[in-house]
């Protein structure tokens, strides 16, 4: 791990070779189970930008045509922003707000929008001057929060410095809802071990949680969400798909079921948005008792849309308070609740800064919580399975019920603080 201690690096696994472009949907094996279209009835995100802070996002798929504003992206951090480097960005981008054109992959929250922003993840140095220009992750983060995102979406690893940590804070204090990948092996991964940040987990088809997916004894998931054997481009030719698995993809998943929540009601604040995705995941377990791996359960934004009714509770209250350890998303809560009629909300992601760290799609290097080879992630996975393979979790899914499996021992245990 030392070798890549404050390094970037994106987290998702290659899993399959190429899948023909027409073919990805029919790898969306969740669309169903979590009712997408009876959703979609409610809430598309429309009028929900989500910043997606990755390898570029490329606007030209013909699932991503008109769904991305570059134009929007800050002077100061507009390098290449819709240069996809790797096609990493470009999936996470279609993953929430993919409309599905041409066969390509449906988004989560088709009517939202994407704001690009384009960090160096490890892979770039190959490309010298590219590598050396791309702006930090902290300062393209510092930018999305000053932006009208209300959501920010990171599936990288790798921000360890103390600017990193500023900038997490200082998007939350604007009132963003932070969200990103705890890793794929290894120690858990920044920022989503951080205060403000929610950090996600994968899980399969079948409801067990992801052999790559992070599984350390801290445990810092706050959320588990499809992240196995599912779309994404196989590199930055944009021909095929390929069959992957990452918290990335997991991640991008949490960003669209908050996009889609939030559209439904644009006058919630980050508090009520996060409480409402807390309280209406799936789990067994008790909720002041979150899972080390799969956090609160599986995301069900359906839940809050079938409910026109639904109460978030008070929009200045943190409902993660005690582990995020201070009252900065209370307080944005409350300037943003008098800052209109109305409550209005605006919700956080996380980034990182140091700009190196690994381009996606097939491997990348172990880093804290990062995304190692696919063959270490399942070796390691799987011996933490087998740690304790008893704890299965119910969760229902409209009208089916599917079991999530837990590997290793505790897996409902309280977590633990998260690092500050």
């Amino acid at each position: 791990m030392g070798a890549v201690v404050g390094a970037l690096a994106a987290v998702s696994v290659g899993l399959a070779p190429n899948a023909a472009a027409a073919d990805a949907q029919s790898m969306q094996w969740y669309l169903g189970p979590m009712q997408t279209e009876q959703m979609w009835e409610v809430s598309t995100g429309e009028g929900v930008k989500v910043a997606v802070i990755d390898t570029g996002v490329n606007p030209n798929t013909p699932s991503l045509k008109g769904q991305v504003l570059a134009d929007e992206v800050s002077k100061a951090v507009d390098y290449h922003v819709t240069q996809d480097y790797d096609g990493h960005g470009t999936t996470m981008a279609e993953l929430i707000a993919g409309t599905g054109a041409g066969g390509g992959i449906q988004g989560l929250a088709p009517g939202a929008k994407i704001v690009p922003y384009r960090i160096a993840l490890k892979g770039l140095e190959t490309r010298a001057e590219e590598y050396e220009k791309a702006p930090p992750a902290w300062k393209v983060l510092r930018a999305a929060a000053d932006s009208d995102a209300k959501i920010i979406s990171m599936s990288f690893g790798g921000m360890t410095s103390e600017e990193d940590r500023a900038a997490i804070k200082y998007a939350a204090s604007k009132g963003k809802l932070l969200v990103a990948s705890v890793g794929n092996e290894g120690f858990p991964d920044a920022p989503a071990r951080y205060p403000y940040v929610l950090g996600t987990a994968a899980v399969d088809s079948t409801y067990t949680v992801s052999k790559f997916s992070e599984k350390s004894s801290e445990g810092f998931a706050d959320l588990s969400a499809p992240g196995d054997k599912v779309p994404g481009w196989c590199d930055d030719t944009f021909r095929s798909y390929c069959e992957q698995g990452g918290t990335s993809h997991a991640t991008a998943l949490v960003s669209g079921a908050a996009a889609l929540i939030w559209s439904a009601h644009p006058d919630w604040t980050v508090n009520q948005v996060t409480r409402a995705l807390i309280d209406t995941a799936s789990r067994s377990w008790p909720k002041d008792k979150p899972s080390k791996y799969a956090g609160y359960g599986f995301i069900r934004p359906r839940v809050v849309l079938a409910d026109p009714n639904y109460d978030a509770g008070a929009p200045d209250v943190d409902p993660l308070a005690k582990v995020n350890g201070g009252d900065v998303l209370a307080k944005a809560g409350a300037r943003d609740a008098s800052n209109t009629d109305t409550d209005n909300t605006e919700n956080a992601d996380n980034s990182s800064s140091d700009p190196s760290g690994s381009a996606s799609g097939a491997s990348q290097a172990p880093e804290k919580g990062s995304a190692g080879d696919a063959s270490a992630a399942g070796s390691n996975a799987e011996a933490a399975a087998a740690e304790d393979d008893s704890n299965t979790l119910w969760i229902a899914l409209g009208a089916a019920a599917a079991v999530i499996v837990i590997g290793g021992a505790g897996a409902a245990v309280l977590r633990a603080r998260r690092a500050r």
